[in-house]
């Protein structure tokens, strides 16, 4: 496949600026986000998510950067970048993707290629945008446009395993498309590409491999609340049995982000419209959301052990982000811990250099401090950012301050406890 079709990429967050940014390395590529602030952002050389360099934006020399739906129609091939969330009922929200589906069918013409990446359940891409395309563009589909399914797999902040070095998964409408799209990712793709044999496994293929890790990550997790009953240090304990060959090294914590916490809902959304009810899924998630109220609840009972007044005390919490040294904040099960020591009438400071606290204070609220002032009756190690090392905690601590390291962190003489 030659490089003369235009590509529009629509959605230029963590997933569509670096995918944005590698094909525009070789060819004509739009850029196209919603949100005029970020286009002017990115105009200037400079992405406030970090996932890109200034100096991979000026590489990047074909790649033009757009907010103007009508600078798409010269697009051929429409690649979907933006988010799939889900709402406050842990049901899927669709509306970013369908709302795309509807702004591409507008500028759609016969031959052009829509190809989703964001993270649905099975049958989503044909059974729910597909409609879209074809209502708002007047075309039929598999006859005048086609479709493609190439799940993403950005991880934020992780520069040994950024976009062109993790394998893909490609899938196509047709066999002829699919070889297309597979040709297209390969072009960029050095770690190579894994062809499916169609938009539907390629949609499961995404939406099992954040449920794996969430299950994997619930069983460790309620392996610390038993463990914690017993006085044993799971740490300790995964140590021992990870000297195992086979042993899978999974660790308890908190389980947020754009991908493990929020994908098992797609997928049982998806089974329970067809009657199923998923079990082991639903009990992962279950556990998982509840470790925030969790940790919470273990902290105050280490601060009443050490005969603190809990109305009123002092805690501080290290991180807000929802992995360590990236500034992602999106679905940070941090708050949970925040919320749930508020309610007990504690005053929470939430210290974290790589949170964006204009941006913290708008999604949820709550304001960062700039730097941890007085003493703290408790601290909580909530991420484990590199930063976090050079931090002295003494000036901070009572005698009787409790800390408590949700990342096994920090070094274990310094912790009254860790999950």
């Amino acid at each position: 496949m030659g490089n003369d079709k235009v590509i529009a990429v629509i959605g230029l967050g963590y997933v569509g600026l670096p995918l944005a940014v590698e094909f525009g390395k070789y060819r004509k590529v739009i850029g196209f986000d919603i949100n005029p602030a970020r286009i002017a952002e990115l105009k200037t050389g400079k992405d406030h998510t970090l996932e890109v360099s200034s100096e991979e934006l000026i590489q990047s020399k074909h790649i033009v950067f757009s907010h103007q739906a009508q600078d798409l129609f010269e697009a051929q091939i429409f690649v979907v970048t933006v988010p799939t969330p889900i709402d406050r009922y842990n049901q899927p929200d669709l509306s970013p993707l369908l709302k795309a589906s509807q702004l591409i069918a507008s500028v759609l013409k016969k031959g052009d290629i829509v190809i989703y990446e964001s993270t649905v359940y099975p049958g989503c891409t044909e059974e729910d945008c597909v409609p879209v395309l074809e209502k708002y563009s007047g075309l039929t589909y598999n006859h005048d446009f086609f479709c493609g399914y190439s799940p993403e797999r950005m991880n934020p902040g992780d520069k040994d395993h950024s976009v062109t070095k993790i394998k893909k998964v490609t899938a196509g409408s047709t066999p002829e498309i699919a070889a297309e799209v597979d040709a297209l990712y390969a072009s960029i793709i050095t770690a190579g590409t894994h062809l499916a044999s169609s938009i539907k496994v390629a949609e499961a293929s995404k939406i099992i491999e954040n449920s794996q890790r969430d299950v994997n990550i619930a069983f460790v997790n309620e392996l610390s609340l038993i463990f914690e009953k017993m006085g044993i240090d799971t740490h300790e304990v995964l140590a021992a049995a990870g000297t195992k060959w086979n042993f899978m090294p999974f660790r308890p914590g908190l389980v947020g982000g754009h991908c493990i916490g929020v994908d098992p809902y797609y997928l049982t959304h998806k089974a329970e419209s067809l009657g199923y009810h998923p079990q082991v899924i639903l009990a992962g998630r279950r556990i998982n959301d509840n470790m925030g109220s969790f940790i919470a609840n273990r902290v105050v009972k280490l601060m009443v052990q050490k005969n603190h007044l809990i109305h009123n005390s002092r805690i501080l919490i290290l991180g807000i982000t929802f992995k360590e040294n990236c500034p992602d904040i999106r679905n940070s099960k941090v708050l949970s811990i925040y919320s749930e020591l508020r309610d007990f009438g504690i005053q929470v400071d939430i210290y974290d250099p790589w949170a964006n606290a204009a941006e913290v204070a708008h999604e949820y609220n709550v304001q960062l401090i700039s730097q941890p002032t007085g003493l703290y009756d408790a601290i909580i190690l909530t991420v484990g950012h590199d930063v976090f090392h050079q931090l002295n905690l003494t000036p901070f601590k009572k005698d009787n301050t409790v800390v408590f390291d949700v990342k096994a962190f920090l070094p274990l003489h310094e912790v009254t406890a860790r999950l």
